[in-house]
């Protein structure tokens, strides 16, 4: 079992988290994640154009290259964080620009080595499956995004080959900005979840506890971004301990949802 197949339980949903590598002190951020309570941890590749993510995510791209952020000190991240953290997940999030270089086997050998369990590739569709065929190759997921606008005729394309867990992008948009209606949540995770068997974790913006404790009642995961990256980037060196305080209370929330269904 990998450790992203154990994250998910079969009581409760999942909290998957998100922050930008080499936006602050990551290592310090990524340990206040799981000091309060991420079951999973998406860490996000800096890049120059980050088509589907808000002025957040956008703005901690910048900050991230602006300190001089590189493939090989993401990947040292990674390293460092398997180091401390064995059991908890980590995948990495981006684009295709910097997560094919220099090769797309060259680049999952190298995450495979670090301790990544997964990838998001935002940018690359299912169609051109052979750009991710390494990864799998390396025991690295391939996780995959369904939006409101994935169709019944393009759904099996998308699961194809698919691992890891789905990600139910719940909005037509950018990351951060709005919020989809609960109901509609609802139908389209039971949508999916009748498609395959893999968790199906919710994301684009989620922010309040409360949000957090709706959709854990019907998803296995709800993912939590660009608040977390805000924290971050108005706290400075100080940002650990608003973010473990922040992921603890989405955390509680969580478990306090699926107890109610129990």
């Amino acid at each position: 079992m990998s450790r992203l197949s154990n994250a998910f339980p079969a009581d409760r949903a999942a909290l998957v988290t998100f922050i930008t590598a080499g936006d602050g002190d990551t290592a310090a951020n990524l340990d206040a994640l799981v000091a309060g309570g991420a079951d999973v941890i998406e860490l996000g590749m800096p890049f120059t154009d980050p088509m589907a993510d808000g002025p957040a995510i956008q703005a901690a791209n910048l900050r991230s290259l602006g300190a001089g952020t590189r493939t090989a000190d993401v990947l040292a991240i990674v390293a460092g964080f398997r180091a401390r953290h064995p059991n908890v997940p980590l995948v990495l999030m981006g684009y295709a620009n910097t997560m094919t270089r220099p090769t797309p086997a060259g680049f999952a050998a190298r995450a495979a080595e670090a301790g990544a369990d997964g990838v998001i590739i935002v940018d690359i569709p299912p169609e051109e499956a052979g750009e991710v065929a390494p990864f799998t190759a390396n025991g690295i997921d391939v996780i995959r995004l369904a939006t409101p606008t994935t169709d019944a005729a393009r759904l099996p394309a998308v699961l194809r080959g698919a691992s890891g867990f789905l990600y139910y992008v719940s909005v037509a948009g950018i990351t951060g900005l709005q919020q989809a209606a609960q109901a509609s949540i609802e139908d389209a995770v039971a949508r999916l979840k009748a498609a395959t068997d893999l968790p199906v974790a919710v994301g684009f913006g989620v922010r309040t506890p409360e949000q957090a404790e709706a959709i854990a009642r019907v998803a296995d995961g709800v993912v939590v971004g660009s608040a977390i990256v805000e924290l971050v980037g108005k706290h400075g060196k100080d940002a650990p301990e608003h973010v473990r305080a922040y992921i603890r209370s989405l955390k509680t929330a969580i478990e306090a949802a699926r107890k109610e269904v129990a």
